[in-house]
C-alpha cells in the first residue's frame, strides 16, 4: 500500500517533541480504511490479526523505524489460565483462580470485569496465536512468578519480547497486512464521539491524512513523558526509565481532550532488578528461587517475595538507590533460560566467586554481611520481613548483581469497555468507534505499582488487542 497526498503541516511543540492534538474533521483525505491501528507492539499487532480474520480492511502504522515497543524489552511472558499446555504439564488452572490472583494482588482495587475479560480470554488468545499464527509458545514450568497461584507463564523459546515482536511481524508479513513504519500519527480528527481519522507525520515533516472507520490505539502508555510521571506518580519519578521511548501518553493526552475517561493513572509498573550500570533486566526468578537482596552496606531492607513491581521502590529508597542481588549457581542455571540474563553474564554484570568472603570482597560490601544474612534466615520458616523460605540454602558458587529500581510501564489509561475495548466517554456511554487496548488502556493493576501481577502488561496487550480488533459494533 502506498499512501499519497503528502501536505506541509503546522505542528505544535514545545520543547522539540511534537506534541498529539485534536482537529476537526475534514472534507478530503487521502486514503480510507476500515480499522487504523496505532503502534505497532505486540498489543496493535494483535489486534490487526484479529481484525483480519474478521474480513476488514487493515492499516498498522508505527512511529519507529522496526516495530519494537515496550514488548521488546520485556520477557515477552503472557500469562493465561486453563490453557493445552497447563494440562499436558498437569497444572489444573482455570479463569477464576486467575481472577482471583489478580484481584488479591491488585487489593480489589481494580475492574473485576475487566479481570473477568482478560482472564476468561488468555487462553483463548494463547491458543489462537499458536494454532493460527504458529508460535511456538511454551510453559515457564521451572520457578513461580510473586502472586500467581499457578505457573501459568507462557513465552516463546528465548523467553525474550524482541522474539515475540518479531514473530508477529513476520506473521503480518506472512498475511500481507500493511504494516507502515515511520508514520507518527500526532492528530485525531474527531468530534463528539466519533473519531474520523489521524494525520501521520513522516520523518522530513509532511504528512498524509488517512479516513478510518474506526480507530484502535494501541501506541503505550506514558511512562517516557517525565512530566506525567512527576504529576501522577512522583515516587518513581528518580527511577530509570526502561520502557520504549516513544511511550509519551498519547493516547491518554487525546483522550482527555476528546472527554474519556481516564482511570488508576497513578499505576505503573516498576522493577527492582535492573543492572546498574548496564541496564540489563534481570529475572526475578533468581529471587523467587531463593535468592535475596541487601544495600550497599550488606543489610536486608525487605520482603523481596513482595514482587519486582514493589522491588522498585523497595531499592529507590536504599543509599545511592542501589542494592544488590545475591544468589547461588543452582540459581543462575535456572536464570540462564533468559537471554537478558545471559547478556548480563557477557556484558559482567554477574560478579561471580567461590566464597561469600571473595563476594563480599569483590562487591565492596561489609565482612561477614553476606554469611550472617544467609545464617540469619529462617528456611523452612519465616523471617522478619514476612517473607517465608521454602527454597534450600544457599551454596557455592556465589553470585551478585548491582541493581536499581526502573519504571518499566504504566498500567492506568484510558476507561474502556472489557467486551468491546471501547473508549468511555466522560459523559456516559462510549465512543462510536474509538478503541483502546494494552498500555494505552486502564490494566487490572490497581491503582499503585504494588497491585501489579506478573504479566499483567501483555496480558492487557494480548486479550484486549485481540477483542478490539474483532469488534465491528459501537455503542452511544
Amino acid at each position: 500500500m502506498t499512501l499519497l497526498g503528502y501536505k506541509k503541516c503546522q505542528r505544535w511543540t514545545k520543547n522539540s517533541r511534537t506534541y498529539p492534538v485534536i482537529e476537526a474533521p475534514l472534507d478530503n483525505y487521502d486514503i480510507h480504511i476500515e480499522t487504523l491501528i496505532i503502534g505497532a507492539g505486540a498489543c496493535g499487532m494483535i489486534a490487526a490479526l484479529s481484525a483480519y480474520e474478521t474480513g476488514q480492511d487493515v492499516l498498522i502504522i508505527e512511529a519507529d523505524p522496526v516495530p519494537s515497543g515496550s514488548t521488546a524489552l520485556s520477557a515477552g511472558l503472557i500469562p493465561a489460565a486453563g490453557t493445552k499446555l497447563q494440562k499436558n504439564a498437569g497444572i489444573n488452572d482455570n479463569p477464576e483462580i486467575f481472577a482471583n490472583d489478580i484481584r488479591k494482588k491488585a487489593k480489589q482495587e481494580n475492574d473485576f470485569e475487566l479481570e473477568r475479560v482478560l482472564s476468561e480470554g488468555s487462553a483463548k488468545v494463547i491458543e489462537w496465536l499458536i494454532e493460527q499464527h504458529d508460535l511456538p509458545f511454551s510453559l515457564v514450568e521451572d520457578f513461580d512468578y510473586p502472586g500467581h497461584s499457578e505457573r501459568r507463564m507462557h513465552g516463546l523459546p528465548s523467553r525474550s519480547g524482541v522474539e515475540l515482536i518479531n514473530s508477529l511481524r513476520s506473521r503480518i508479513e506472512q498475511l500481507e497486512i500493511p504494516l507502515i513504519c515511520q508514520r507518527r500519527a500526532d492528530a485525531l480528527y474527531a468530534l463528539d464521539k466519533t473519531v474520523f481519522g489521524a494525520r501521520l507525520r513522516l520523518p522530513d515533516g509532511t504528512f498524509e491524512t488517512v479516513s478510518a472507520d474506526r480507530v484502535i490505539l494501541a501506541c503505550n502508555g506514558f511512562g517516557g513523558n517525565r512530566t506525567m510521571v512527576s504529576k501522577h506518580m512522583p515516587e518513581i519519578d528518580r527511577g530509570l526509565w526502561f520502557g520504549h521511548s516513544g511511550n509519551q501518553g498519547d493516547a491518554v493526552i487525546w483522550g482527555q481532550g476528546l472527554g474519556a475517561s481516564t482511570k488508576h493513572l497513578s499505576a505503573y509498573q516498576g522493577h527492582g532488578n535492573v543492572a546498574f550500570p548496564h541496564g540489563i533486566l534481570i529475572t526475578w526468578a533468581v529471587i523467587m528461587q531463593g535468592g535475596f537482596q541487601v544495600n550497599i552496606s550488606g543489610q536486608r531492607f525487605w520482603n523481596e517475595a513482595q514482587g519486582y513491581s514493589e522491588a522498585a521502590r523497595a531499592v529507590l529508597s536504599q543509599p545511592e538507590g542501589i542494592a544488590w542481588t545475591i544468589f547461588d549457581s543452582k540459581i543462575a542455571k535456572i536464570a540462564r533460560q533468559f537471554s537478558d540474563f545471559k547478556d548480563a553474564e557477557a556484558q559482567g554484570a554477574v560478579v561471580s566467586a567461590s566464597t561469600t568472603e571473595e563476594l563480599e570482597t569483590k562487591c565492596n560490601l561489609p565482612s561477614g554481611s553476606l554469611e550472617s544474612n544467609i545464617l540469619d534466615i529462617p528456611y523452612g520458616g519465616t523471617d522478619r520481613f514476612g517473607r517465608e523460605w521454602a527454597n534450600a540454602k544457599l551454596m557455592p558458587s556465589f553470585h551478585a548483581v548491582k541493581v536499581t529500581g526502573a519504571l518499566f510501564h504504566t498500567q492506568g489509561g484510558l476507561d474502556v469497555d472489557p467486551a468491546t475495548a471501547l473508549v468511555r466517554h466522560t459523559s456516559g456511554g462510549c465512543f462510536q468507534n474509538l478503541h483502546a487496548a494494552g498500555g494505552a488502556a486502564c490494566g487490572v493493576s490497581g491503582a499503585g505499582d504494588s497491585g501489579y501481577l506478573s504479566g499483567n502488561g501483555l496480558l492487557s496487550a494480548s486479550v484486549l488487542g485481540f477483542i478490539a480488533g474483532k469488534s465491528k459494533t459501537t455503542a452511544s
